[in-house]
């Protein structure tokens, strides 16, 4: 059961965090082309890269809370069970049943939520800056640290429309019948207020510990083995460089 859903998760994070990445970078060698880059200049091709990122891979992201949250015991009344075979039946019956637009279900909140990488990135190439003042490159302990820091600050500042965003990806929440267009302005905002309603203030917040411990170790590792590749690839350019010469 803690594996449900594990193969359209890995589907969904390498396609999601190869468009970041590749976005993120082509535009930084576009924009920036040799210059020393600016922290506002990380947040906005953080946040464009991250809005290309939405539009591209939202769908996966769809079927992938759904298959996740498929055979869970909901406390929730307002929760429909869904019943799908794989990754193809889930897309199959949300366009049959459904239409194709509801596998962009949510791209509003994800939207918004393109701060969350934008404002990682920011951090995480704000904090690289600092530490490669003082020493050459980074160590495999500095690349995991920094990492794990910039996305602790990301994931806490934008939790509360990360619980939305998933509550409308899954797609099966009855939700106010007098605005049924899932992912618009009205219904974020009207489940953030029946999340405080129901739980309190603290209520945005309910399940932080446990989307800290998942988020900030994934992006950590991801940071660690970026920086690693990254420099693997420079070193073998250079070396057959060398070799050319």
């Amino acid at each position: 059961a803690p594996y449900r859903g594990w193969f359209p998760v890995i589907s969904s994070l390498c396609c999601s965090n190869f468009v970041y990445f590749y976005t993120f970078n082509s535009l930084k060698a576009l924009w920036v082309k040799g210059q020393h880059s600016t922290t506002g200049k990380d947040l906005v091709l953080g946040v464009v890269a991250g809005v290309v990122n939405v539009l591209l891979t939202t769908p996966l992201w769809v079927v992938n809370t759904r298959l996740k949250l498929q055979g869970a015991k909901f406390r929730n009344e307002d929760i429909v069970p869904t019943n799908y075979k794989g990754i193809i039946d889930a897309f199959h019956q949300i366009i049959r049943d459904e239409g194709a637009l509801a596998l962009w279900n949510g791209t509003f909140p994800s939207l918004l939520l393109v701060f969350n990488p934008a404002i990682q990135f920011m951090f995480y190439e704000g904090f690289k800056r600092k530490l490669l003042k003082k020493q050459l490159q980074l160590t495999s302990l500095d690349a995991f640290v920094i990492g794990a820091i910039a996305k602790a600050i990301a994931t806490t500042l934008t939790y509360p429309l990360q619980t939305v965003q998933s509550i409308l990806r899954f797609g099966r929440h009855r939700l106010n019948p007098e605005n049924r267009t899932l992912g618009s302005l009205r219904n974020v905002l009207y489940l953030l207020q029946q999340r405080v309603r129901r739980f309190g203030l603290m209520g945005l917040y309910k399940g932080l510990e446990a989307k800290l411990l998942q988020t900030v170790l994934t992006a950590a590792l991801m940071f660690l083995v970026y920086e690693k590749l990254t420099a693997a690839t420079f070193t073998v350019m250079g070396l057959k460089h060398s070799r050319k010469r």
